[in-house]
């Protein structure tokens, strides 16, 4: 529930803290003292429409902060803790206005946007007045409501888990589908490319090792020749080896002959012919490296051309070529299997479909009990609210084939406001004063269900008479019970019916004299009938209006 409204420099209101307790609270005032201030700061807090004009005259912002008490299964919490926000201990919504239009949120301290803001404060409070649609206007609010009323909404979760199995099945089998036809059309296609492919044999890198290979094999042609022309020299005919090595033999005979003189030459060329026989055998090795089958280089060319014209054929890279192959082998074994998984994910779909019909077949035919229920109940509450001669009907149309996640049926809330009238959907029926009637019935016959813990009516009593008065005060009362109630109203019969008394005023600002301030204070006893007189009898309150008003405060409970 809410616990705490802090305001600060908004419109006439330079600062308030009001502390809200459970059961029904009355704001009562004279017009123009501020009370729809409070509830426009109440609704800036809960993420509604900000503009800079709410901001006091004077400053640059203003401030709005709430306080909320609520369990911790609350769906609140939930919706926040999914979004990260720090749950713990009380929730706190502030939200800050500037005067240039623009806004600030922060839920805990946590800046969230306004969209968040707005979506958990409409699961703690809910503000409705004479003209107030939110709950009514929208026939999924009313399908919500009746749900909550009979105790459906668990069953409501299962369907729609039900629906989204199935449609997921059903999602799942149309690809499929589309997948086994797009194979078939192209059956022809894939089976002559797998045929190619296979015997192409293409491997992964296959490319890259032969144009390696022939890279290495062209070289080697080219620097053959020179390596055959060195080999010829130091082999052939005209090899400087046997000249050289006669050389040597002649001088080793001479150097007897002149010790001293030649033997350094000999060794000189000694190590020459070493050396040359090193380098003939070098380039004979060179030579048998170099040798190659030019038939090989030939394969390896050709290969290299198929490969590379099986790439641009399939538009794929030579390297992709074996994924592509395997693809095609997987898109033709499923084309193959195809009829097959088809008919398991058509029956997969049927077995969902049955099963989603027959638990939204079951919510319907409660739904639809229900309907009389909370039709009954909405009913027998509407006399004292003098709408006797009215029939408040609940409508539940079901269509098999508009099935959803919720379920197959579309609800919407009749009346009849006199005899001989034609039904139709409350919204365009009822006028403002019975609108809000029918709504505070719905909430009495709905008590907790399907409510946020915090319920606000803004002069929902308007225009009414004593009876009436005193026939909403007591439902309000009801309903506060359940729910924390706050209720905005000029009616002293709602007003005596109140745990908690609040009136507004509006009066000197205490910085200065010439600024006006809305002030909410808490009546006691003594004030709290004084006030009543006043709602009773108007500027000049006279004793009949005090003892009237004791009357009333007497009878509350």
């Amino acid at each position: 529930m809410l616990v705490q409204l802090s305001i600060r420099d908004i419109v006439l209101i330079e600062r308030l803290d009001l502390a809200f307790e459970a059961g029904l609270s009355v704001l009562t005032g004279e017009t123009g003292a501020g009370k729809s201030i409070l509830l426009d700061s109440l609704s800036l807090a809960l993420g509604g429409r900000g503009d800079g004009s709410l901001v006091r005259h004077g400053e640059e912002k203003g401030q709005v902060t709430a306080v909320f008490d609520v369990g911790g299964d609350h769906p609140a919490r939930t919706l926040l803790r999914g979004n990260g926000v720090d749950d713990d201990g009380d929730l706190i919504f502030r939200r800050i206005q500037s005067s240039d239009g623009r806004t600030r949120a922060y839920i805990n301290d946590q800046p969230v946007s306004v969209q968040l803001m707005r979506q958990a404060g409409q699961l703690l409070v809910e503000i409705h007045g004479q003209h107030d649609d939110r709950a009514l206007v929208d026939t999924d609010a009313h399908r919500m409501l009746l749900d909550a009323f009979a105790g459906l909404t668990d069953e409501v979760v299962t369907v729609g888990d039900a629906y989204r199995r199935w449609r997921e099945a059903d999602r799942g089998l149309k690809a499929h589908r589309a997948r086994v036809e797009a194979a078939a059309r192209e059956a022809d296609y894939l089976r002559a490319s797998v045929e190619e492919l296979e015997k192409l044999a293409p491997t992964d890198g296959e490319e890259d090792a032969l144009a390696e290979r022939r890279t290495a094999m062209q070289k080697s042609e080219r620097i053959a020749s020179d390596i055959a022309e060195a080999s010829e020299f130091l082999n052939g005919h005209a090899s400087p080896v046997p000249l050289i090595a006669s050389m040597v033999r002649r001088l080793e005979r001479k150097s007897h002959e002149a010790p001293g003189l030649l033997e350094e030459t000999v060794q000189l060329l000694d190590t020459a012919l070493d050396h040359l026989s090193n380098a003939q055998m070098e380039v004979e090795a060179a030579l048998r490296r170099t040798e190659f089958d030019p038939n090989e280089l030939e394969r390896v060319e050709e290969r290299l051309f198929a490969l590379r014209a099986a790439g641009r054929k399939f538009s794929v890279s030579v390297a992709d070529l074996p994924a592509l192959a395997e693809k095609m082998i997987a898109d033709l074994a499923e084309l193959d299997a195809g009829e097959e998984r088809l008919g398991e994910l058509e029956k997969a779909v049927e077995v969902a479909r049955e099963h989603y019909d027959q638990l939204a077949s079951s919510l319907s035919r409660k739904r639809n009990s229900a309907a009389s229920a909370l039709s009954d109940a909405v009913m027998a509450e509407l006399p004292a609210l003098k709408l006797e001669r009215a029939r408040f009907m609940v409508e539940v149309k079901t269509d098999p084939q508009a099935a959803a996640a919720e379920g197959i049926d579309t609800v919407e809330f009749h009346v009849q406001t006199n005899p001989g009238t034609r039904p139709g959907p409350i919204m365009k029926v009822a006028s403002g004063g019975e609108l809000s009637r029918f709504l505070l019935a719905l909430k009495v016959a709905l008590a907790d269900r399907g409510s946020a813990p915090t319920l606000v009516f803004d002069e929902i009593d308007t225009g009414v008479g004593g009876a009436v008065a005193d026939a909403i005060g007591q439902r309000l009362k009801r309903l506060s019970v359940k729910v924390q109630v706050l209720s905005v109203t000029h009616a002293p019969q709602v007003a005596a019916r109140a745990a908690t008394h609040l009136l507004i005023s509006k009066g000197p600002s205490g910085e200065a004299g010439d600024k006006i301030a809305t002030r909410v204070a808490t009546m006691e006893p003594e004030r709290r009938r004084e006030e009543i007189a006043r709602m009773l009898a108007g500027a000049s309150i006279t004793d009949e209006a005090r003892a009237a008003a004791a009357k009333l405060l007497a009878g509350e409970g």
